[in-house]
């Protein structure tokens, strides 16, 4: 029986066409599109560490910013109304997921859109500010990583007492127009009878306002600073640093960057963690999972900061015991 040349290369053509049906295919798959808005400045140290840490996560899950994934930024500065704009047009886009950070910013958000699914990082409460139904069962369109327990504020002046223990005094800087705010300020009031410290509030809106009630606070002695969580804080994160030197209070921070950049110490999550697990929601929602069904997720690890030199400078003593439990010591 002879073999028909023609049939022979029509038939090696045949193989060479399935050869690149997976090639074809794999080219013809849709590139899917992620939102990313956070309130800070484009430039930021801490946002710009966050957004290479969620990147970096993605990699791994196989998606990879301009390969078949394309990514949509919107930065929203120190300006609400801008972030409300910015979330406008990210939502009027339709990504198939947007990675949003802050109380503030999700919930413009939310105002903007009850379908695009959302991944959050760095909330707090976000059962009590309405955002999801229940940890367990969000049920809505967004999940994430919640920021802190109310409980765990008093921590902060834990720490403040040991490594200034003449504090008696505590100006607790909040954003009252934030239910985490009012949380956060309770937790800390009931725990400094315990410690006997008094505590007061001071709103974190306006500079000005912040740089007046600092100075009023640091007229009389014994006292000392409590910075609480909440994007307000960021935006003038060097205006609260630059003040508690300038008056010489010991402070507390939530965020290690504070410390880094001169405050005398920081106690609060790993936010890089938390980017890093973000990554891993995005992807269960690009592959079809829905919000409403992953839980809000709690923070597992928490890091403890300690500038050395700016305890110098205050003329604190730092006890050994707070140093061996320091996560990062700064000379």
């Amino acid at each position: 029986m002879q073999f028909n040349p023609l049939k022979r290369r029509g038939f090696i053509t045949l193989l060479g066409g399935a050869a690149t049906w997976p090639l074809v295919a794999r080219a013809q798959q849709p590139v899917r599109r992620i939102g990313v808005i956070f309130p800070g400045a484009a430039d930021d140290q801490g946002g710009q560490a966050r957004l290479a840490a969620f990147l970096q996560a993605l990699q791994p899950l196989g998606w990879t910013d301009g390969r078949n994934v394309r990514i949509e930024y919107r930065w929203g500065g120190s300006d609400a109304d801008l972030i409300r704009k910015q979330a406008s047009e990210l939502a009027a886009l339709a990504p198939d997921v947007i990675l949003t950070t802050g109380t503030g910013t999700l919930g413009r958000l939310l105002q903007t859109t009850h379908t695009v699914p959302i991944v959050f990082v760095q909330v707090t409460d976000p059962v009590g500010g309405g955002f999801v139904r229940s940890l367990a069962r969000p049920g809505g369109n967004a999940t994430g990583f919640s920021a802190l327990e109310y409980g765990m504020s008093g921590k902060w002046l834990e720490l403040l007492k040991q490594i200034a223990p003449g504090t008696a005094r505590a100006a607790v800087i909040r954003n009252p127009a934030l239910a985490s705010g009012s949380g956060q300020f309770g937790a800390l009031e009931a725990v400094g009878p315990l410690l006997g410290v008094e505590v007061s509030p001071i709103d974190v809106r306006d500079p000005n306002e912040i740089e007046h009630a600092v100075a009023e606070f640091a007229r009389a002695p014994s006292g000392g600073l409590v910075l609480t969580a909440s994007g307000a804080s960021i935006r003038h994160r060097d205006l609260i640093v630059t003040l508690a030197s300038r008056h010489k209070l010991p402070a507390v921070y939530w965020d290690r960057l504070f410390a880094s950049g001169g405050g005398l110490m920081s106690y609060g999550m790993d936010l890089i963690d938390s980017y890093r697990r973000a990554a891993a929601y995005v992807d269960r929602i690009l592959k079809g999972e829905k919000p409403a069904d992953l839980p809000v997720q709690a923070p597992t690890k928490y890091e403890l900061v300690i500038n050395l030199g700016t305890a110098k400078a205050l003329g604190l003593d730092v006890p050994a015991t707070l140093l061996a439990r320091a996560d990062e010591v700064i000379e």
